[in-house]
């Protein structure tokens, strides 16, 4: 049943037009976008915009005070991933006529990207358990316990950097179908590119923390320029089914 819907699914894709896939997949860009930072404002000192406290005890009070919150938060973050790595199906099949070979390297990174950044995520649930005071944690006092529940954070954040690597392999991909398609703006394909060379600085931690708020804006303007594009203008379609047809 699940590859019968699949397969119809697709079939329904490869069925609409041009400009309505296109304008579908920045419809779904727009809700990654917005789950993605509602999830970054329910619990801000966990995942979002407050970042993590380096205070054990500061942080373990606010989990134990928002738990609903942190699970609001958590499952948000699953969601948004599910969201962006459903794109990168949408993408591949709107990038396909240009270089179905890049097309697949970008969708194969983007999804090795969201994988790994599912696994992140799932650190942040480990301090729910680690704090939940089961009878079996009493074997560590409560210094212990905060502190394995920052450890445990930390470790999701550090995964969650390895991710960046593979979104910017993503992006530098991205970037050069956009600019070789001729059906959507080469501005936008360069922007990509330079936020996924972004990214990589992350390999060097002292360079991504000097640079991490220019760099992440850059990455927010790149993506959210992209998604408003194909959500209001679309694709040129007449380009991309000359495209299309050249590669039959």
């Amino acid at each position: 049943m699940l590859g019968s819907g699949s397969a119809q699914g697709t079939e329904w894709i490869e069925r609409t037009s041009p400009r309505s896939r296109a304008r579908a997949t920045g419809a779904l860009y727009l809700a990654y976008f917005l789950i993605s930072i509602l999830s970054a404002l329910v619990a801000p000192s966990i995942s979002g915009l407050g970042g993590i406290s380096s205070n054990a005890a500061t942080t373990a009070d606010y989990i134990q005070t928002h738990v609903a919150a942190v699970r609001l938060a958590i499952a948000l973050g699953l969601l948004s991933t599910g969201c962006y790595a459903a794109l990168m199906v949408l993408f591949f099949l709107l990038f396909r006529p240009v270089s179905r070979t890049i097309a697949l390297f970008a969708t194969v990174f983007g999804l090795i990207g969201s994988t790994i950044t599912v696994v992140a995520t799932l650190f942040q649930a480990a301090p729910l358990v680690v704090l939940g005071g089961d009878a079996y944690l009493r074997v560590f006092d409560s210094r212990q316990l905060q502190s394995l529940a920052l450890l445990f954070l930390n470790i999701g954040g550090e995964v969650g950097t390895i991710a960046l690597f593979f979104f910017g392999l993503f992006q530098l991909a991205l970037g050069y179908l956009i600019i070789k398609s001729s059906f959507l703006p080469r501005a936008i394909g360069v922007l990509i590119a330079v936020a996924g060379v972004g990214w990589f600085l992350y390999l060097a931690p002292p360079l991504a923390r000097a640079l991490m708020t220019p760099t992440e804006i850059l990455g927010f303007l790149a993506e959210f320029s992209l998604m408003l594009w194909l959500l209001i203008m679309g694709i040129n379609a007449d380009r991309w089914l000359a495209r299309a047809s050249a590669r039959e």
